[in-house]
């Protein structure tokens, strides 16, 4: 037990950083399975933070409600700025949500008063435990899948597929992209919540272009074939930093090497059941 109690303190919020980690590339595996590349999660995660983390500093607000105003206040971003982004698409789009972020970055950075600017809030009350994050990943996770199996996630495939085509179809394309868009920002913001209440210190650089691109990163490296890619992807990302962390300076090195790897031979993530079973025919070939 004294063991566990030391792995504990020493590696808690690695633990928990893991099902944070999850959530936001469940986030914007929901935007990609839609067909759009959104680079706005990171954004959407520090308004969910901020949100949050202002109610239990200046107001005293209970927990729940906390995360509650968390998803709320990035699935009302999302909202609004939806209608005249995902016109967009491809790269265009990725640029725009891109620039929302950047808006939302230096609008913290100049709202001293409130967000305390380039200095960060200090002083958040520790109130994330082990089970509110794993509650959170299982309940998403069950929610995304039973929207995958739905006639929603038929339409999302549609979209993702042939806009024109699942339009013609009879597809509300705009109205199944902002579903997307805002389900995906809340779950950012729930895990921005779910991590300002485990870190006690929030700061604007944590939520710009680096850590959208990590997040997309989670993503496209676990795999978008199905919910459990991103989870993958989730966890190696967080993970190897600390795997490799013997290896001092040449840790990035060898983080990057891993991750080129991965991407080249297995283009589709690691999450890709068709290529390990055409890998697994090959083989019975050879053997017969």
């Amino acid at each position: 037990m004294n063991s566990f109690e030391t792995f504990w303190a020493i590696y808690s919020n690695v633990v928990l950083s893991l099902g944070t980690n999850a959530l936001l590339a469940l986030s914007i595996w929901l935007t990609l399975d839609c067909g759009m590349l959104s680079i706005a999660n990171a954004a959407f995660m520090g308004i969910g933070a901020y949100a949050s983390a202002l109610l239990t500093i200046n107001f005293g607000v209970s927990f729940p409600v906390a995360l509650a105003a968390g998803m709320a206040a990035p699935a009302l971003f999302a909202a609004i700025i939806g209608l005249p982004t995902l016109r967009l698409s491809g790269v265009y789009l990725a640029m725009a949500t891109l620039a929302f972020g950047e808006v939302v970055r230096v609008i913290v950075l100049n709202t001293e008063s409130i967000t305390g600017g380039a200095l960060g809030l200090n002083g958040i009350p520790q109130l994330t435990q082990w089970w509110h994050v794993l509650l959170a990943v299982v309940v998403v996770w069950f929610v995304l899948w039973r929207l995958k199996v739905s006639r929603i996630g038929r339409a999302f495939d549609a979209i993702r597929g042939d806009e024109t085509a699942a339009s013609l179809m009879g597809v509300n394309v705009v109205a199944n992209q902002m579903l997307a868009f805002v389900l995906g920002a809340a779950i950012a913001g729930l895990a921005g919540a779910l991590n300002a209440h485990l870190t006690f210190y929030i700061g604007p650089n944590e939520y710009g272009f680096e850590r959208a691109v990590e997040i997309l990163t989670m993503t496209i490296l676990g795999g978008i074939n199905g919910l459990l890619g991103p989870v993958l992807g989730g966890a190696i990302i967080t993970l190897l930093p600390e795997v490799l962390r013997g290896l001092d300076h040449f840790r990035l090195v060898a983080n990057g090497l891993i991750l080129v790897l991965i991407v080249l031979f297995l283009p589709r993530g690691i999450w890709d059941p068709a290529r390990y079973l055409q890998w697994l025919g090959k083989g019975r070939q050879r053997r017969a």
